[in-house]
């Protein structure tokens, strides 16, 4: 897995597997990159450092543990 920030636009790009995508569903300010077959091949996340900070906020409050590799 690789990831790649911009801070000019904000954008948090993290690549789960080696390929192209070839579509894309976007849910509020993440976009999931796709595979012809389905499968997820990278992640988007727009205004980062904000939906980062909710993400992450929303997991302590519901106790889960947040690992980080």
């Amino acid at each position: 897995m690789k990831y790649k920030y911009d801070a000019k636009t904000d954008i948090l790009l993290i690549g789960l597997s080696k390929g192209k995508p070839d579509f894309g569903e976007q849910s509020e300010n993440i976009i999931t990159h796709y595979t012809k077959k389905g499968l997820p091949i990278e992640i988007e996340i727009l205004d980062a450092s904000k939906t980062v900070a909710k993400v992450v906020e929303a997991i302590k409050k519901k106790g889960v543990a947040l690992a980080i590799y």
